[in-house]
């Protein structure tokens, strides 16, 4: 208060306002000068860092540009992305390119209406995708030092709505070290010609599964993906080594396994090498050629309807696969309405097709010693059964066959492999269960139901007769192949030929060497003998076949055999003996020494016929008319030799089982081994062997 007592007067507010004012005009000129000299750049330290860090690995761009507005579109100039770490020794970067640009509809987005992607563009995108042998890749993009997430039961993420997607100069490494693949994906993107949409083109070069690569693959514009309503086209060939593969068609919206309409056509060499295209492992085969129709959705995969070549063999049928199990799941139904057997000898190990190997001709080994491939084993599990209406063969006396095989956690199961033979049956079962060290504990059992001895003795062109041949063989071993089974295997063989036969065409087929017309004729077994009876009972131990029974009986003779065969080196040391079972002249019969490898054995005949040779030489130069004498047999007699060797086949089979009612007429049933106890048998003549026999194997 001043000293008169008044109030002092107020300060003029004109500095206030003048205060405000400049502050104002100062805020103005601020943001003139923002906009007039706003660079974006400024907020690339802070993208790197951001990036970096989601992405676990150094990222850095050259400039950032910004478009704002309701579609705001972001570009980034040199993008580079960094190896992460444990991949610094790579050579190039993990991801580049020269610029990519994204456009986003941020309108849409900020009213709840989804995400919309309008433009994404790069150019000169480059990649190098690692995986190395021990697992470990450059693609996984989670933290290695963060704490697993708990499990969400949300929603999955909706994928937003892309526009046109453009790829220039793209060029992508791939490289796999357990896959044994180094090889490039370039790719590129068309634009739109009129009413024609625009494409995406991919070319492959380099290296896939060891073997060489090469592909052009055109699909539909990217936008094409994501449009349920569009089925995507797609038209791409393939050619991986001496695999070549197409596949043309459309795709019912890809992104949710709608369904195809495609045709893929499969053709090479050999169907294994498709293992590494497909997953799923298929035995050695002849060259192949097949077309079918591919469909698949979330559940299954299915190559329906497909037919070809496999050799000189036609092939079809559906495969069906189910990828969601772990192992995948193969489901396999095939046929073919003329097969060649040896098309099939990949699939017990041999070599399939009509030409033998350099190593396969030059060896002295004939049994199939390709191991049972594990690791492929374990790769599926699979169902597969398998029907050929007609074998085209003329060296096999098959009519047909009828294949029904499970393989499950790496065992196989043989439930049913028959082949026809006229009116009879050769059918083999067993299973293979994994053991240690790649090996498989095995039990198989053939059954030999009624094959006729004519048909048997096609092949020959030189049989006529009547007959039958039944009995069992089993087997049960350790090993990984044909011949490590074999070799080490324990069970045995028992077979009968019920009556008749031309014994010169039999003898050779039931041995499976191409030495049976000499030993006929060291045996003096006259051509065109009728066969009364046949009969092998053979145990197999440790890989050694011994015999318990081999006899043969003509209309005049009786052969004997004894020794054995090793299975383990493929040789055998064995002897036949035939005498005459009546009064003979001009045959020098006796024992005939077989020994050497299975796949050509020496031939010799014993010190009888040698010496029966030497006086019938001797005898014609001193006195022509005696070099008869030495040929003169006066017989064995017909007596029970038959009789004996069927009883003791009947209670003690090498086979562990009787051989049954798989001989003579009537319908084959299959019989069961008898525990080890024996039947009694009458002694019989020789004229009544044949019907008591019959009736008695009736009701075993």
């Amino acid at each position: 208060m001043a000293e008169n007592g008044t109030l002092p007067k107020a300060p003029p507010r004109r500095p206030v306002r003048r205060v405000l004012t400049a502050v104002a005009g100062g805020i103005a000129l601020f943001l003139v000068l923002l906009i007039l000299l706003w660079n974006w750049d400024w907020f690339v330290p802070l993208v790197d860092r951001r990036a970096s860090a989601a992405l676990h690995r150094p990222v850095s761009i050259a400039h950032l540009h910004v478009r704002l507005g309701f579609t705001t579109t972001v570009s980034v100039d040199d993008l580079q992305i960094r190896q992460p770490e444990g991949f610094e020794k790579e050579k190039e970067l993990f991801a580049s390119a020269k610029k990519a640009t994204v456009s986003v509809n941020v309108w849409r987005y900020i009213t709840h209406k989804g995400l919309e992607v309008p433009l994404i563009a790069l150019d000169t995108p480059k990649g190098d995708i690692v995986a190395l042998a021990n697992g470990k890749n450059n693609y996984t993009f989670t933290d290695p030092d963060a704490k697993p997430a708990p499990q969400s039961s949300t929603q999955p993420i909706a994928l937003p709505r892309i526009g046109d997607v453009v790829i220039t100069n793209g060029d992508i490494r791939i490289a796999m070290a357990k896959l044994k693949t180094d090889m490039h994906v370039l790719m590129h993107t068309t634009p739109p010609k009129g009413e024609q949409d625009g494409s995406i083109v991919i070319d492959l070069k380099g290296r896939y599964a060891q073997a060489p690569i090469s592909g052009h693959i055109v699909g539909g514009s990217l936008l094409t993906l994501t449009n349920s309503t569009r089925p995507y086209p797609i038209d791409a060939r393939l050619e991986n080594g001496p695999t070549y593969v197409t596949l043309r068609g459309a795709i019912d919206d890809p992104l949710h396994f709608k369904g195809t309409k495609l045709v893929l056509h499969f053709a090479g060499p050999d169907m294994s090498l498709l293992y590494a295209l497909t997953g799923i492992p298929i035995p050695q085969t002849p060259s192949y050629s097949v077309s079918g129709k591919l469909d698949y959705t979330s559940a299954h995969i299915r190559f329906s309807n497909f037919s070809g070549k496999m050799g000189s063999s036609d092939i079809g049928g559906t495969i069906a696969v189910d990828p969601q199990t772990k192992p995948i799941t193969v489901d396999a139904n095939l046929y073919s309405h003329h097969v060649d057997l040896k098309d099939l000898g990949g699939f017990i190990g041999a070599k399939p097709g009509h030409e033998e190997s350099k190593k396969t001709a030059t060896s002295d080994r004939i049994l199939p010693s390709q191991p049972i491939n594990v690791p492929k084993l374990n790769a599926v599990n699979a169902h597969l059964v398998y029907k050929g209406d007609r074998i085209e063969n003329k060296d096999m006396p098959l009519d047909n066959i009828l294949a029904d095989i499970t393989v499950q956690d790496g065992a196989i199961a043989i439930n049913k492999l028959n082949f026809a033979v006229g009116n009879g049956t050769l059918g083999l079962s067993g299973a293979l269960d994994p053991a240690q060290n790649g090996q498989f504990k095995t039990h198989f059992k053939v059954d030999v139901s009624r094959l006729s001895i004519q048909r048997l003795m096609k092949a020959t062109e030189t049989f006529k007769g009547s007959g039958t041949l039944g009995g069992h063989i089993t087997l049960a071993a350790t090993g990984n192949s044909i011949a490590s089974l074999l070799g080490n295997g324990n069970g045995g063989v028992t077979l009968v030929v019920d009556h008749g036969g031309d014994v010169s065409a039999l003898l050779p087929d039931l041995i499976g060497l191409k030495i049976g017309s000499a030993i006929l004729s060291a045996l003096g077994i006259p051509d065109r003998s009728d066969l009364k009876c046949f009969i092998a009972d053979m145990p197999l131990r440790q890989g050694i076949l011994s015999t318990n029974s081999l006899l043969l009986m003509t209309n005049n003779t009786r052969t004997l055999g004894g020794g054995s065969v090793n299975l383990k080196n493929e040789t055998l040391d064995y002897h036949v003996t035939t005498r005459s079972t009546s009064f003979n002249v001009l045959s020098l019969p006796g024992r005939v020494n077989i020994t050497g490898p299975l796949k050509s054995p020496t031939i010799m005949p014993g010190a009888e016929i040698i010496g029966r040779a030497a006086a019938t030489a001797g005898l014609a130069i001193a006195f022509p008319p005696a070099v008869l004498l030495p040929t003169i047999q006066f017989g064995v007699g017909k007596g029970s030799a038959c009789e004996d060797a069927l009883a003791q086949a009947n209670n003690a089979p090498a086979a562990g089982i009787k051989p049954g009612s798989t001989t003579g007429s009537g319908a084959a049933t299959a019989q069961p081994a008898h525990h080890g106890k024996t039947v009694s048998q009458k002694p019989l003549s020789r004229k009544e062997v044949h019907s008591v026999w019959q009736q008695r194997l009736k009701h075993n």
